[in-house]
């Protein structure tokens, strides 16, 4: 939790008096704001905060706290201890669980409010789109970094290995029966070496990808046809597709590669029994990626999800799911989400994921084919 200054004295002022400068900043405010006093009864609530908790200005204020926030949550001992303190504090990743708002996890920041003894302001920030296109862009990061480690891996291992083969091969001509098998033993364990370093290369740096309209259905539904007919055969697969959607700027083979990766995923963390897939588009109108360094901005309009009903991915995974030799599964690399990440980026996309139990999401944020790239194909 980290300590901060204390801020200005807020003005709470009852529904049939004029908004003062500071309260009408408050109420524009699009972070839920709600102040309480030494009790943690409910003293004031912006309209953010209105929408927030699903009820209005005049049936919350008055209402304790602990009517609207499970008494059991982290919130009241960060509003304790700002009392005690006298000066603001933040709790990062807090879950606010109620069947009246549902789940949302929050940044609360909590400051003493001026003069009013015990008083006590809280502003919550949801993680928003933002934060998880933040994350999003952490984890493509974490992919590239493999880069350097696949060139060193590739010079460093797979040349001296093969001499190390060719050695083999030579003694192997030479020898009896029972050095034979020995070379043999060794050209083998070359041969399956050098296949873990090949798919360490797929991470290296390449030529941008060459790209076209791909119409993202067509490419989905290749990717549930070889789930069907492949590993996913024992799985419900079904399909939610926005039929109005525009073409991904994209390459179809890599697209492919992300999608067939998720769909396989999800089928394998999908119960046995009951298991369901969910492969659903849809578009957001808006959305918009800011390029860094640039005055330029991306938009990401398409949205591609793979859900799964399995037993969901465990907290202290979440964050670092997408990096290289991270995984939930026996016996798994931890390369495939890393390189999903790694192929989204390459298309300007970002990827982002939720997870519960009976509920994981994957969503791909793609931007779509402008007008202005059609004419110069």
């Amino acid at each position: 939790m980290t300590p901060a200054k204390p801020p200005a004295k807020l003005m709470i002022a009852t529904p049939a008096e004029p908004l003062s400068l500071e309260n009408s900043i408050i109420a524009s405010l699009p972070l839920p704001v709600i102040a309480v006093d030494r009790s943690d009864n409910i003293t004031y609530l912006n309209p953010a905060a209105e929408q927030f908790f699903q009820g209005s200005r005049a049936t919350l204020c008055g209402v304790n706290l602990q009517d609207i926030i499970p008494h059991d949550s982290p919130v009241f001992a960060l509003v304790h201890k700002t009392r005690r303190g006298g000066y603001s504090m933040s709790e990062f990743g807090v879950r606010l669980s109620t069947p009246r708002i549902g789940t949302h996890t929050v940044v609360v920041d909590s400051a003493p409010l001026g003069d009013e003894r015990g008083a006590v302001l809280l502003t919550l920030h949801e993680r928003s789109m933002a934060g998880r296109i933040d994350q999003s862009l952490i984890h493509r990061d974490a992919a590239r970094s493999v880069t350097a480690m696949a060139a060193v891996l590739a010079h460093e291992i797979k040349n001296p290995l093969s001499g190390v083969r060719g050695a083999a091969q030579l003694l192997e001509q030479e020898g009896d029966g029972q050095s034979r098998e020995l070379t043999q033993l060794i050209i083998d364990e070359v041969d399956r070496i050098c296949k873990l370093v090949d798919r360490f290369e797929v991470f290296s740096d390449r030529p941008p990808i060459e790209r076209d309209a791909i119409n993202i259905h067509e490419v989905l539904e290749h990717v549930i046809r070889l789930a069907r007919t492949g590993f996913g055969a024992g799985v419900h697969i079904k399909e939610l597709y926005d039929p109005s959607l525009p073409p991904v700027y994209g390459s179809r083979d890599e697209l492919i590669q992300i999608f067939l990766n998720l769909v396989k995923n999800a089928v394998e963390a999908a119960p046995p029994e009951a298991g369901e897939v969910v492969v659903s588009t849809a578009y957001q109108q808006g959305f918009r990626l800011a390029v860094p360094g640039t005055e330029s901005q991306i938009d990401l309009p398409l949205v591609v999800g793979v859900q799964d009903n399995g037993d969901g991915i465990p907290e202290n995974l979440r964050r670092q799911i997408f990096d290289p030799f991270i995984t939930t599964k026996m016996g798994g690399s931890g390369l495939g989400l890393a390189l999903v990440a790694k192929l989204v980026g390459e298309h300007g996309g970002v990827i982002d994921v939720e997870s519960r139990p009976r509920r994981t999401l994957f969503r791909v944020m793609l931007p779509v084919m402008k007008r202005r790239e059609m004419q110069d194909d």
